[in-house]
């Protein structure tokens, strides 16, 4: 009898998603110091690639928020996939996941503009937490009420159906398919929809109409936490290898899909979501291959510390100077290690005093569920 890991929680899971929010902790720093210490052209290309495009385009930093979103929907076939198993009523979970869904846009909010009261004007409600909270709100119903052909349809529909309307409309007094911030339809439309101020003025990245391809990327990750789940423990490797193969192929279409519809992050292009998703994949294959299936879980669990309280050590820095408390208990070392590296080196402290935070509520059990 063929066993699978459905019943098992993934360390790879959360050995990524810790990862992944280590960029967001303060990490990406470190390339920035040395560049600026330094001015070699190694560094000066590390630190490039954890500064976001001012439009087209794609840099390694363009990751860290769609890997998160597609972690999301990996853990989905794991717990929401889990309780539909035991029987669970779909009505209960589908009012689980819009709560979760709500609630994450509501710490958006709080994570944009404090607790400070502000007319409506001046607030922006578009944020990562929000386009986390809807995409999954989104994806999680689709999952709840089709099977995996019928999310594979939405898959495909959400991104070409993007592309129809960003190639066939426009801003008003810009020219068909106009792609540039002003012109697009996208930009145009948040600025008629969305409430309170846009980032940008006209402009939100994390605006209300580009989250409909950001449910595509939660739908890849369901996809790949629904092979996860049922594969056996014999076939675990192969699973690997297909994830690897499926990461290629999307990237490669993605480049395709680049040539008439551009990378980019700010508008959440379809070629962007493929891309974003194939890397996501490809990062899911070797942490899952190392840790999971070859067993090497140890150096990992500095990034799963991170990973079980993800959303937490995200909303912390509204709430908690972290450079103040590190500066208070480190400073001595910057000063012993002196100019130009003593700010390469604060950078690690100031990511060290995040980490014993988070792994202080590790060992006593204090997890942020939303």
């Amino acid at each position: 009898m063929t066993q699978s890991i459905s019943s098992q929680r993934l360390y790879s899971l959360d050995a990524l998603r810790g990862f992944d929010m280590f960029w967001i902790m303060g990490a990406e720093a470190v390339f920035h110091n040395l560049s600026k210490i330094t001015n070699s052209p190694f560094w000066n290309a590390m630190s490039g690639q954890f500064d976001h495009p001012a439009w087209n385009g794609f840099t390694a930093y363009d990751m860290i928020f769609p890997l998160f979103l597609f972690l999301a929907g990996v853990a989905t076939p794991f717990s929401i996939g889990k309780k539909i198993d035991n029987g669970e009523n779909r009505k209960n979970l589908l009012i689980r996941v819009i709560k979760r869904g709500l609630l994450l846009v509501l710490l958006g909010i709080v994570y944009n503009n404090g607790l400070e009261i502000k007319p409506i004007e001046e607030i922006r409600f578009g944020s990562v937490l929000a386009r986390i909270g809807l995409a999954y709100m989104f994806a999680n119903i689709i999952y709840l009420y089709t099977k995996q052909l019928g999310q594979a349809v939405w898959f495909g529909s959400l991104l070409i159906g993007y592309w129809l309307l960003l190639m066939f409309s426009s801003a008003p007094g810009f020219p068909m398919g106009d792609l540039t911030m002003e012109g697009n339809i996208v930009s145009y439309l948040d600025t008629i929809i969305m409430p309170g101020k846009l980032y940008l003025g006209i402009h939100d990245p994390e605006g209300f109409v580009s989250t409909i391809p950001a449910i595509s990327t939660a739908l890849l990750g369901i996809f790949t936490g629904n092979l996860l789940k049922t594969t056996s423990l014999e076939n675990q490797k192969k699973t690997a290898i297909k994830l690897v193969a499926i990461g290629v192929v999307l990237i490669v279409v993605a480049q395709i899909w680049n040539l008439v519809f551009p990378i980019n992050k700010n508008l959440w292009t379809s070629s962007f979501t493929l891309q974003c998703g194939g890397i996501s994949m490809l990062l899911m294959a070797g942490f899952y291959y190392v840790i999971d299936i070859l067993g090497y879980q140890k150096w990992a669990f500095f990034f799963k510390v991170i990973g079980m309280n993800s959303i937490l050590i995200y909303m912390s820095g509204s709430f908690i100077n972290w450079s103040y408390t590190s500066t208070a208990l480190f400073e001595w070392l910057g000063q012993l290690v002196g100019e130009p590296y003593n700010s390469v080196v604060m950078v690690f402290c100031f990511l060290a005093v995040q980490w014993a935070f988070l792994y202080f509520l590790y060992k006593k059990k204090i997890f942020l569920r939303v």
